[in-house]
């Protein structure tokens, strides 16, 4: 049912991310889910102890006030697709860097397909760019004009 997996999405948002209650996944998503694209385009984690629960500790040590906002969501059949918004503030050492204190803003998608009230799979697309350049652990590309004739 549509409606049921646009909820169990909004929920997984605003209380597993936003309100910090990892006690929450096994309700809101299967035991091996499988989430596409968390830590990069080609990442692929499997199952919600060994895969998902690592990276989402790191960023929510890394960003202890993380905030998403769904700003779209739409549904059709198990399918329920998101385009969300995020800010948070960098005061954790978890990503590999010292924290900076710097607010950060950044975007992405997550496609999901829920099933028997469950999110089982997630495919997710988000500025990961963007949030290195804001806490200045990437250098921004540099985009050269090509001739044109």
């Amino acid at each position: 049912m549509v409606e049921t997996g646009i909820t169990v999405c909004r929920r997984w948002f605003e209380e597993v991310w936003n309100e910090g209650r990892e006690d929450l996944m096994p309700l809101l998503a299967a035991a091996d889910v499988v989430a596409h694209g968390i830590a990069g385009p080609d990442d692929v984690a499997y199952g919600l102890e060994a895969g998902f629960k690592p990276m989402y500790r790191t960023l929510r040590g890394a960003f202890p006030d993380i905030h998403f906002t769904v700003d779209e969501v739409i549904g059709s059949g198990e399918m329920v697709a998101l385009r969300w918004s995020v800010r948070g503030t960098h005061r954790g050492d978890e990503l590999g860097m010292p924290a900076t204190g710097k607010s950060v803003a950044f975007t992405g998608m997550t496609f999901a397909r829920v099933v028997d009230g469950k999110i089982v799979e997630g495919w997710n697309n988000w500025d990961m760019m963007g949030l290195l350049n804001q806490i200045g652990a990437a250098t921004a590309a540099r985009v050269i004009p090509t001739e044109r004739g």
